[in-house]
């Protein structure tokens, strides 16, 4: 049967919109969003995805207050592919494409209703790829947008005003294959697992200009990612070169506190990108991504669940879980100079020969 969305002219393949072209289980559809006042005290991270193949649909939002962080989470069945963005109390309303969006979550323990509003043009991200063998686990695209947020958040009955001039953040919308939902048997890669991951992601916002940097390696240092651009208010992108990329991790760890990215302008020019990490949220503790134990995107819980927690980041068992995996932070940052904000996304994990970690254990 034909769904709402078989009325429009959008179809790509010769399916109804029901269907995605391919029948790969892990085949998602999700929006990323982070906010974070302007010292980075208070960080939010939120995400909405679609799971056409498990049938599945879930939201979640995570915020960060001094040592505590609450996480609501909302799954229930897809019942078909529409415009509404909705899942129990969550949804996403589009008020002008790319450009400004509506965020609703309604929980007893956390609430929030957020206004994005895009600061620079989404740009595209360059197409994702990873393979096991010869099978994809990821293959995706994103686009993502640095901008400002306005409204209200409510935590444990405290109000925050959330004001443009004081919340900023960044967003993506990304789409295709990954891991998501049950775990598949593991097979073959049980007995090859990877040495190691290292990842980085930085969308960040100056006054004059949106810098996205993004860029995966292998172990021993072979970049599998790489994507470096400067995206102006007239919507002009200027590619900015093969980054070279200095580290700071806190002793004894791999916590970033600083890092210097070093770019090349299309004239020529240097780029230098100074971070200094702020405040964070561990995208496998509560948020659902790489393996958290309490929850996974696209994994069945059944009708109209919800779910809420606090995670007392004190708790030595939260402590370890949190360099497992990708954390998200806030970060302070300059351009040549000038100064600025955003997201520095990091994961490192096992062995990378470029910054001389061995092997899963080795550290700062």
């Amino acid at each position: 049967m034909p769904i709402p969305l078989d009325e429009f002219p959008i179809h790509q393949t010769p399916l109804s919109m029901a269907r995605v072209a391919s029948s790969d289980r892990n085949f998602y559809d999700r929006s990323y969003f982070n906010a974070h006042d302007q010292d980075g005290g208070t960080f939010l991270v939120s995400g909405f995805g679609v799971y056409p193949n498990l049938g599945v649909v879930d939201a979640f939002v995570a915020l960060r207050r001094r040592d505590q962080q609450w996480t609501v989470r909302f799954s229930d069945a897809l019942v078909e592919r529409s415009t509404e963005l909705r899942v129990g109390g969550y949804r996403i309303e589009v008020l002008e494409p790319l450009k400004r969006l509506r965020l609703v979550c309604e929980h007893e323990s956390l609430s929030a209703d957020l206004t994005w509003t895009g600061s620079f043009p989404a740009v595209d991200e360059e197409p994702h790829l990873m393979l096991n063998g010869a099978r994809p686990t990821l293959n995706a695209q994103r686009f993502a947008q640095v901008g400002s947020w306005s409204g209200t958040l409510s935590v444990q009955g405290e109000q925050i005003t959330v004001e443009p001039e004081v919340w900023s953040g960044s967003r993506d919308r990304s789409w295709g294959v990954r891991p998501v939902g049950e775990p598949e048997p593991a097979g073959r890669a049980a007995a090859e697992p990877i040495d190691g991951f290292w990842w980085l992601y930085a969308p960040l916002r100056f006054d004059d200009f949106a810098i996205i940097v993004i860029i995966q390696e292998s172990p021993d240092g072979y970049r599998t990612l790489n994507d470096a651009k400067r995206v102006w208010p007239d919507g002009r992108v200027e590619q900015l070169g093969w980054p070279r990329v200095e580290i700071t991790y806190r002793s004894g760890t791999r916590h970033p506190e600083f890092a210097r990215l070093h770019l090349t302008a299309m004239d020529g020019t240097p780029v230098t990108i100074e971070v200094e990490t702020v405040n964070f949220i561990a995208l496998h503790v509560g948020a659902g991504y790489g393996g958290d134990p309490d929850w996974v995107h696209g994994q069945w819980k059944g009708a109209g669940w919800s779910d809420a927690q606090m995670y007392d980041l004190t708790d030595p068992a939260i402590v370890d879980r949190v360099p497992w995996g990708a954390i998200d932070h806030v970060a302070r940052a300059t351009c040549n100079g000038a100064p600025g904000s955003g997201l520095f996304e990091h994961a490192s994990v096992g062995r990378h020969d470029p910054t001389g970690f061995a092997d899963w254990s080795s550290v700062g």
